[in-house]
């Protein structure tokens, strides 16, 4: 016989059980209904009755819903525990009722308890599941009034996944809310996974004074230290955001660590970030330096190594030593990918290497590279800009039959260049193609079309464009900005009668180096700074460090700030492509342009001052546009107004705005300051293209420095530049002028072996080659006839 206490143990487990089940059934065929509450009997529904009512698999969630709140209803004095609370959180997520999970934790506050962290995050994970974040943060908001916490692995997986789900504010504003809350050294925060996550999402996100938050107050947060990731994300974000001083600092930071027993110290990921900020700066002969230090230093690039220096390379016209780094790739075993072959061929289109171009684009087939859209669109952009439109048609055509490796851009390139030839009726029928291709017919496109409408005085044209493109609403607005834009055109002009004042100056365009040499974050403000931080550097210089020059140039940035760029490595462009944000500013850069154009530039300005009064910002190509029309009508003194304003308003000079300076300097014979401009081009991170080079080649021809003319040529040729047109056709000129016959005739015959095709300039030029040739043989005829009468 059992003992009476253990008797009791089994009779009172038994009816456990039998209660249980008759529950169970009761909710299972009619719910809540049937159930009858007996306060004799009260003690019944226990903690673990409920929670084996609860945990039933064969019992629908809905019933055990109900079942939790008639618990609560029917007895006013009776509290869930927090693990029924718990229990119940975990059945409405795996269920999906998250409407009901406000009521239940109404509830759970009005009981005074307190769920377990893990239920917590599993009502978090499911809300971020189902894309609910607005309770995700009312759960937050319980959390913090019943004094739960999130233990660092929870805190990883909730910012993770709303990070995950491009929640990125809502993620930035939880773990702001989060670290402000710790008092503690060691809290929530000091998970480096979640930070380093958060960081990179808000860096791809351009979220600039965010990111510079969250780095600020983890660098003053007391315990957490950086790793080598997170070292690495900020040097690369900052890079990105052309705050150099900040990269290498950082690095720096990273260097005085190694060795001290820290997690953090550079390798190969720090040197490629390094490296890419280098290069997105303009400082490329930095970036193969440190690359040839790389080498030696125990660290082998890889391939992202080589497709940085590539890209840098090419878009700095260095086209030499982005195919010396090409064919270098390749020899140490890294197959190179579309991108850097799209890299290479733009620099090679850029740099009028036509035939190297299209024998690199059959290297590229022959290696099995897939080429891609943009491969097809560099080609093709590449072929109309330098006189081979037969080829660039062609290819268009066949890649439109196979009906692959044809989109938007490929279209609007093609119309672009209609455009520019004067077949408006074929742009516009292309234009209806592209859109009944399903391709977006964009703002570039539309206002391709719309300049040349204007120049050919068809404006009638119009609804024919409207007709083409049928979908979406970018015509439409387009016109009706440039019928609001004509009316205020109409009223009279709020500040002045011309353009005359519109850009005032203390000085004339001769004084630019004012201008040049003010930039107040350049870390070349003076020889003297330079000398003086070599010196510096010279005495620290670590002889065992694996990267001297890197190490030398942290220190001579270390007092400097690089938060704002003097010069812009992208050239400004018309059309900013950031849909509604730059819309304004790309119309008025159309108008402007067709105004310009004309020579109307009272027109030009005082659409410039009605735009810019209602706080329409300028960018480069607005400024730029200005200061050309007017260096080109001998405007010195007011292109030196709007080149200083381009300064006041921080907007980076670029390739164009350093072209109109050397030219206005050219045209007024001031060559010699035409030449500080250049070095301080150079010294800021600036490259030279074809245009810089003729410009300058122009200008100190014009001054009569042909010495400096043939050095200049020479430096193009050796940087991988080839001359156009443009270029012989200066060359000649200068020295025809100058008396130098023979070098002008060598020029000539130089241009016909490198198969440039003469144009109309060069006709001219030759006759008057032509004519100078006969005057000098003239002289000589007269000198020997004079001698023989004489004898």
């Amino acid at each position: 016989m059992p003992h009476g206490r253990s008797a009791r143990t089994i009779s009172k487990q038994l009816g456990d059980l039998l209660l249980v089940a008759s529950i169970t059934k009761n909710l299972s065929e009619s719910g809540t209904r049937n159930l009858v509450f007996d306060p004799a009997h009260s003690f019944q529904l226990t903690e673990p009755i409920l929670l084996r009512i609860l945990s039933n698999p064969s019992l629908d969630p809905s019933r055990k819903l109900d079942f939790f709140n008639w618990c609560r209803s029917v007895r006013p004095t009776y509290r869930h525990s927090a693990s029924t609370y718990s229990h119940i959180f975990r059945t409405v997520c795996r269920a999906g009722y998250l409407n009901e999970v406000p009521g239940l934790l109404h509830s759970m506050k009005e009981d005074g308890v307190v769920a377990d962290s893990q239920a917590f995050k599993v009502l978090l994970d499911a809300c971020i599941r189902s894309g609910k974040f607005d309770l995700a943060l009312e759960i937050l908001d319980y959390m913090e009034e019943l004094g739960t916490s999130l233990n660092p692995q929870m805190f990883n997986s909730f910012l993770i996944a709303l990070v995950k789900k491009n929640q990125v504010g809502l993620a930035f504003s939880i773990f702001l809310k989060l670290l402000d809350a710790e008092v503690d050294d060691v809290g929530l925060a000091s998970s480096s996974i979640a930070c380093n996550e958060l960081l990179v999402a808000l860096r791809k996100a351009n979220m600039k004074l965010e990111f510079e938050r969250v780095f600020n107050k983890l660098r003053k947060k007391k315990g957490f230290e950086f790793d080598t990731w997170c070292y690495n994300i900020c040097i690369h974000a900052f890079g990105c955001w052309g705050d150099l001083g900040t990269s290498l600092s950082l690095y720096k930071e990273m260097k005085e660590k190694e060795g001290s027993g820290c997690s953090a110290c550079p390798d190969l990921c720090t040197y490629n970030s390094l490296i890419k900020v280098l290069c997105k700066v303009g400082k490329v002969n930095d970036a193969l330096i440190v690359w040839e230090e790389l080498k030696g230093s125990g660290h082998e690039p890889d391939e992202f190594t080589y497709r940085i220096l590539i890209q840098g390379c090419s878009k700095t016209y260095r086209i030499d030593d982005a195919t010396k780094i090409f064919y270098e790739m390749q020899n140490n075993g890294f197959r190179p990918n579309s991108v850097v072959y799209n890299s290479l061929l733009d620099g090679l289109f850029k740099a009028r290497k036509i035939t190297e171009a299209c024998q690199l684009f059959e290297k590229m087939v022959d290696d099995g590279v897939r080429a891609s859209c943009w491969t097809y669109n560099i080609v093709i952009d590449g072929l109309l800009k330098h006189g081979r439109p037969e080829v660039a048609y062609t290819l268009f055509c066949d890649l439109k039959k196979k009906g692959q490796f044809v989109d938007g851009i490929t279209y609007s390139i093609i119309v672009l260049q209609l455009c520019k030839e004067g077949l408006l009726e074929e742009a516009l029928q292309l234009v209806e193609e592209m859109e009944g291709r399903g391709f977006v017919v964009d703002l570039v496109t539309i206002t391709s079309i719309l300049i040349s409408l204007y120049k050919h005085r068809r404006w009638d044209w119009t609804d024919r464009l409207m007709k083409h493109v049928r979908e979406g609403d970018l015509v439409p607005s387009v016109l009706r900005w440039k019928a609001g834009m004509e009316a205020s055109m109409k009223n009279p002009q709020s500040k002045r009668k011309d353009y005359s004042p519109m850009f005032p100056s203390g000085g004339d365009f001769t004084e630019i180096m004012s201008f040049v040499t003010s930039a107040k974050d350049s870390n070349l403000d003076s020889d003297d700074v330079r000398i003086e931080d070599e010196e510096a550097s010279s005495h620290e210089t670590d002889e065992w460090s694996s990267s001297p020059h890197m190490d030398q140039l942290a220190d001579q940035m270390k007092s400097i700030s690089h938060s704002t760029k003097q010069f812009s490595l992208a050239r400004g462009q018309r059309v900013q492509e950031k849909g509604s944000d730059s819309f304004d500013i790309d119309m008025v850069n159309t108008f402007m342009s067709i105004f310009l154009a004309k020579g109307k530039f009272n027109l030009a300005c005082k659409l410039f001052e009605i735009f810019t009064d209602m706080g329409v910002d300028p960018v480069s190509y607005t400024y730029n546009s200005i200061m050309s029309s007017f260096v080109k009508k001998g405007y010195f003194t007011e292109a030196l107004g709007v080149l200083n304003e381009m300064g006041e308003k921080v907007c980076p000079a670029d390739i164009a705005t350093y072209n109109v300076i050397i030219q206005g300097l050219g045209k007024m014979g001031r060559a010699d300051l035409a030449s500080a401009v250049l070095d301080r081009l150079l010294n800021q991170g600036g490259y030279l293209d074809i245009v810089m080079y003729n410009t300058l080649i122009n200008a100190l021809g014009k001054a009569g420095r042909i010495d400096e003319v043939n050095k200049l040529f020479e430096q193009m040729k050796t940087s991988g530049i080839n001359p156009d047109v443009v270029t012989y056709n200066t060359l000649i000129e200068v020295h025809s002028k100058a008396g130098r016959l023979k070098e002008a005739y060598k020029f000539l015959k130089m241009m016909l072996d490198a198969g440039c095709s003469p144009n109309h300039v060069t006709d001219t030029t030759l006759d008057f080659l032509g004519r100078e040739i006969d005057k000098v043989r003239y002289q000589k005829a007269s000198i020997l006839s004079e001698k023989d009468d004489s004898s």
